[in-house]
Parts: C-alpha cells; structure tokens; sequence
C-alpha cells in the first residue's frame, strides 16, 4: 500500500461528488459543495497537497460521521467495526 500523495483539485471534487456532495458552488472567496445542510470549502489551488488533503478529509468525515478513504471511496461501516481479521497460514 502506498502512502499519501498530492491530489488534483479535479479529482477531489470527483470524490466529493460520489460521496453525495453537490457543486461547487461560487462563494465569496472558495467555492464550496454542499451535502445536506453542511457545507465543504473547496480551495482555489490546483493541486491539493499532503496535509491540505488530510485536513480537507478530516472535515468531510466529520460531516458524514464516519471514515472516508479517497482511494477506495466510502469505507463500510461494517468493515471500520469489524474485528481484525486472522492471517491464515
């Protein structure tokens, strides 16, 4: 498994998409995607770097209330919950 990478403006706006946000929207400064009620700043920059990434994930699992892997999209709930599976021999 690899380790963190930067990330394309583009393609977090994708991912924000198939987690259920909607937009971006035009702001005051950032434009923004909206699920729900709640509302996810999305900066202007092109290409999000390492920190900017796990900070700007932090804020989207604190809104959908669980775990998000940018990898692999929505990780189940089942699956954080779950017991760690046995290796076998």
């Amino acid at each position: 498994m690899g380790g963190w990478r930067p990330l394309k403006r583009r393609d977090f706006i994708r991912k924000l998409r198939a987690l259920g946000f909607d937009g971006p929207y035009s702001g005051t400064r950032h434009q923004f995607m909206v699920l729900g009620q709640h509302r996810q700043t999305i900066p202007t920059n092109s290409e999000y770097s390492v920190p900017q990434i796990r900070m700007l994930l932090r804020q989207v699992e604190s809104i959908l209330g669980h775990p998000v892997s940018l990898r692999n999209g929505i990780r189940c709930r089942a699956a954080v919950n779950a017991p760690p599976r046995r290796a076998e021999v």
